[in-house]
């Protein structure tokens, strides 16, 4: 379960270091080593990063749902579905991730990138757009009676 804002900047070479305490709060199985999936929100201007086994199961729930085989529709889907994605894994000595430039100019990053904690998945925000997003409390208290009565 990831929580808390995290910053981290954009080196020269287009990495992130990865922050210590989302580490500190992921759950490694068997391997000891961290492994996630990255990729484009569908709704927001935002990278969705999930613990590979995370991805794993969502992924499994979507796909249970389609026939790609003999759906052209859900084929389309499905690979609309795994398109804009990477695999990373932090470095083990400094923690660096390497995502994909197409998926950082897609989130219109510059220099600084906000690594926000939401329960299952880090959302990866260019620091501008992390806080133009934020929500106020009035807002959210009217999105949380629209949703929830």
């Amino acid at each position: 379960m990831f929580a808390g804002d995290h910053i981290s900047k954009l080196d020269d070479k287009g990495r992130l270091v990865f922050p210590a305490q989302l580490k500190a709060l992921a759950d490694i199985e068997q391997t000891g080593r961290l492994r996630f999936v990255v990729r484009k929100n569908q709704f927001r201007n935002c990278l969705d990063m999930f613990l590979d086994k995370e991805w794993q199961r969502q992924s499994e729930g979507v796909r249970a749902r389609l026939d790609i085989e003999f759906n052209e529709e859900h084929d389309e889907f499905w690979s609309a579905y795994t398109s804009n994605r990477d695999i990373v894994v932090p470095d083990e000595k400094m923690g660096r991730i390497l995502i994909s430039k197409e998926l950082i100019e897609m989130i219109d990053v510059r220099k600084e990138v906000v690594f926000a904690g939401k329960d299952f998945k880090i959302e990866l925000w260019a620091k501008e757009h992390f806080l133009e997003s934020k929500k106020s409390g009035k807002e959210y208290i009217a999105l949380a009676k629209k949703i929830l009565g």
